[in-house]
């Protein structure tokens, strides 16, 4: 037991700790998702491509995953709470930089400051709260941490939606700015003073050969989307991610202190549970990428009327997830699991049978059967994943958490993507890289084409998590 249990004024304060926490995983994780809604109008309002303007997502997704790694290493190195609050500064502050309307890559700039605060705080906060609250309470204390992380990656296309209905776009951004200072505010009266800490030598050539790693091969996956997979750019940068890769692997064996000690994923719970979160993350973005579309092209539907439409899911959540935190402490998650991932799967299965005539009712009942999937889910997978590792390690469990589901985001929006443009394309018999106006029935091909690769997703973690269950429960 770590004294933060043994010491009462913590003890006291916890509960106040994991909101604090809490509310800021949640704003730098929906920071992820947000923009969506608004790079139309963000695209006409700076006259630039849209194509251009998906980097303004891109690029937030990419420098969280490139950074993770590292500050995880760090917090356990220098201690987690240091990281964490230094990274709600920056993440405030490039927030604030984000609203100035100047040009795409001031925007870019402040997306990439916004993005290192955001990694700092997510490579954390599952290890702090891990470390603060007992045994006994931490399914609930970690199911809020997933459920804040879930509700901030899917809800930004509908709080998008609701922002732009009644403001201008720099206000996606600058939401941000207030919750930060009262978080900030609280981070100071209630976290503690760091305890925990290694004061181990950080691995930086680990850190830049993954960094490399990661920023070639997705800029290789967006822009090979736009220019084609055997554009000569894509191709060299897939080749730069593989020597990166290759270079990674070596250093980390060589290294006295890696950034990651690959002995970690002899923890089958500790593996399967990341793997189930990574593909989990990714088909939640098959849904966040397609339905805006849906909504809005297909349908219709204004961007308010989506955006109130897109808060079902996350509404859902807000009452499912304490639930589901509370289930976990009480039965134990490995049936929470199953039941999260059947739900999850029969939701993907409904969405394909939608089109231009399907009624709303059908929309809002498959939505809310995956907002309960997900905080079934979610919470109870939390759970495995910290509680499998030692003390000395949950930062490095905290930030492998958190790279696995945005990276599991960028998945997400990479492979969507790439199916719904390609099923759109066989559909036309020429190439397609957007929604074509007069024809819905070319997107509802390629929708559908879409969610069957979604349902794939959901089903192989579902036969994952049974096979992991079987295993254990043989030995």
């Amino acid at each position: 037991m770590n004294s933060y249990q043994l010491n009462p004024e913590v003890q006291k304060n916890r509960w106040w700790i994991l909101v604090s926490v809490s509310m800021f995983t949640f704003m730098s994780t929906l920071d992820g998702s947000i923009v969506n809604i608004a790079l139309p109008t963000i695209s006409k309002d700076m006259n630039v491509p849209m194509n251009q303007a998906e980097w303004i997502v891109s690029i937030y997704l990419i420098v969280v995953c490139a950074c993770l790694l590292l500050f995880g290493k760090i917090g356990d190195s220098f201690g987690k709470i240091k990281v964490y609050q230094i990274g709600t500064l920056i993440f405030t502050f490039g927030s604030l930089l984000c609203g100035f309307n100047h040009s795409l890559s001031f925007l870019l700039f402040a997306r990439v400051v916004q993005a290192i605060g955001a990694s700092m705080t997510m490579a954390t906060n599952s290890g702090i709260i891990t470390e603060v609250f007992p045994m006994q309470e931490r399914g609930r204390a970690l199911g809020s941490i997933g459920a804040f992380v879930s509700l901030g990656s899917i809800a930004g296309p509908g709080l998008g939606g609701l922002i732009l209905s009644q403001f201008s776009w720099p206000y996606i951004f600058w939401i941000n700015v207030p919750v930060g200072i009262i978080t900030m505010i609280a981070g100071m009266k209630f976290l503690p003073k760091d305890i925990t800490m290694t004061k181990k030598k950080v691995d930086k050539l680990g850190f830049l050969s993954f960094a490399s790693f990661i920023v070639t091969f997705f800029g290789a996956v967006f822009i090979g989307q736009e220019e084609g997979f055997l554009h000569v750019l894509p191709v060299i940068l897939f080749v730069c991610a593989l020597v990166s890769f290759i270079a990674f692997i070596m250093i980390e064996k060589k290294v006295k202190v890696p950034m990651i000690a690959f002995s970690i994923f002899r923890n089958k719970i500790f593996t399967l549970s990341l793997i189930s979160a990574l593909v989990i993350f990714s088909s939640n973005f098959f849904v966040n990428v397609v339905i805006p579309f849906y909504l809005q092209k297909a349908r219709g539907l204004d961007p308010s009327q989506a955006g109130i439409l897109m808060m079902i899911f996350p509404l859902v959540m807000v009452v499912g997830s304490p639930l589901s935190g509370y289930l976990t402490d009480k039965i134990g998650p490995t049936k929470l699991v199953l039941t999260g991932l059947t739900l999850l799967s029969i939701t993907q299965l409904m969405y394909m049978f939608m089109d231009v005539q399907t009624p709303i009712w059908y929309y809002v009942i498959a939505t809310a059967i995956m907002g309960l999937g997900n905080s079934l889910f979610q919470s109870p997978n939390n759970m495995l994943v910290m509680s499998s590792v030692a003390k000395e390690d949950l930062g490095v469990a905290s930030s492998m958490n958190a790279f696995a589901r945005n990276l599991g985001m960028v998945i997400g929006i990479a492979l969507s993507t790439t199916v719904l443009y390609a099923a759109m394309s066989q559909k036309m018999g020429e190439r397609v890289t957007t929604y074509i106006n007069e024809r819905p029935d070319v997107f509802i091909y390629g929708m559908k084409i879409t969610f069957l690769g979604s349902l794939l997703l959901c089903v192989f973690s579902l036969v994952l998590t049974v096979w992991r269950i079987r295993k254990n429960t043989k030995n």
